[in-house]
């Protein structure tokens, strides 16, 4: 079988996350059964146009910004001859609309779409334009099946009118071997946020609980592991906010480096106000720490509230402080909690993920 991959960014690129790793975890183990995978993606600063990345050809072309038209051009002079059997779109920000150019069946693979929430993240006019582009997802998208990484995702989908039938959930999995237990909890109280530095994931809001907590907590220290365009206002907002031993900016990180954080941290939050599925907290849990959240779509499909984490209001900075001082202070709670993060994880594997989006590929192709 012959499978193009379309991604607005590969996990190389810096500005890659969850999306790319779910993408490419699946789909390298699709290539390693025999089968030909390509990924279309946008090119960035110092990368190879072309390279073959566990067993994916990848294929670098345009501008990130502009990839959505950069991306049908590409396809059109390049690969409108190339016989695939399926064209896989991940829609992780805004559609291409590859059902109205693809010459092969397509099979969108969402983690989450935006809706209202861009409104909050990008400025005003930015805003409309991704919101207006979502608007002819029905109409172009109705009759294919889809792959989606959570139930919250597969909800939104149903609001939106597609049918329910045709939606099929495939959990994002962990790579075992990678994200495991390791080392010592730090000395001193930590809390990690791993990920994206993007304003809809709120990383305001355990900034500000965190200066509630110096109350109880002298040496208490928040860790912000990550990179995005709203990096510099967060540093602004700590500085005013915090003293400048309670917070760290680690920037852009290896992945050991990342892993290492978080096996420190007693506690790593995630305050996102929408996700697919929250991948970051997961890899916490299998790392063997506890995730405090907010209770948003996609995180609460990933965080099992009292049993792997704790689910809190999204926006309350009150609640927020006093779940995160609970878990701080009491050391049994904390322990059960990380007993069953790990339990929780042991279902979740990219393995099973491949697996039933073959078994889907299948069924769509016939």
């Amino acid at each position: 079988m012959k499978i193009l991959l379309l991604n607005w960014c590969d996990r190389k690129n810096p500005l890659g996350g969850g999306a790319e790793i779910h993408l490419e975890e699946i789909f390298s183990r699709i290539a390693a059964r025999g089968h030909e995978v390509f990924l279309m993606c946008s090119a960035f600063k110092g990368c190879k146009k072309e390279e073959i990345v566990e067993g994916i050809n990848i294929i670098r072309t345009g501008r990130r910004a502009t990839f959505n038209f950069d991306a049908k051009r590409f396809y059109k002079k390049n690969f409108a001859s190339e016989k695939f059997d399926l064209l896989v779109e991940d829609i992780n920000k805004i559609p291409f609309y590859a059902p109205l150019w693809s010459r092969s069946p397509v099979l969108p693979v969402v983690p989450h779409l935006f809706g209202t929430t861009v409104f909050r993240e990008a400025p005003l006019p930015l805003a409309f334009y991704v919101y207006l582009w979502e608007k002819p997802l029905l109409k172009v998208y109705a009759k294919l099946h889809f792959e989606v990484i959570s139930e919250s995702t597969k909800e939104d989908l149903v609001k939106r009118g597609f049918d329910r039938d045709k939606i099929h959930v495939v959990h994002c999995g962990i790579d075992h071997e990678i994200y495991k237990p390791g080392g010592q909890k730090s000395p001193d109280p930590l809390i990690v946020y791993v990920g994206r530095l993007k304003k809809y994931k709120r990383i305001d809001l355990p900034i500000k609980a965190v200066k509630k907590l110096k109350k109880s907590f002298d040496k208490l220290k928040l860790v912000i592991v990550g990179d995005g365009d709203a990096s510099l206002n967060l540093k602004k907002l700590a500085e005013k906010t915090l003293d400048e031993d309670d917070y760290e900016f680690t920037g852009f990180i290896t992945l050991a480096e990342k892993i290492s954080w978080m096996r420190k941290a007693h506690v790593v939050v995630n305050t996102s106000e929408k996700e697919g599925w929250g991948l970051t907290g997961v890899e916490a849990n299998a790392c063997g720490t506890a995730v405090v959240a907010s209770d948003s779509p996609g995180i609460r499909d990933s965080i099992i509230d009292n049993y792997s984490g704790i689910l809190v209001k999204h926006g309350d900075i009150c609640a927020l402080a006093s779940t995160l001082e609970n878990i701080l202070s009491d050391e049994e709670k904390r322990k059960k909690l990380e007993i069953g993060a790990l339990e929780r994880v042991k279902a979740l594997t990219w393995e099973i993920a491949a697996e039933k989006t073959f078994a889907l590929i299948e069924k769509i192709l016939g």
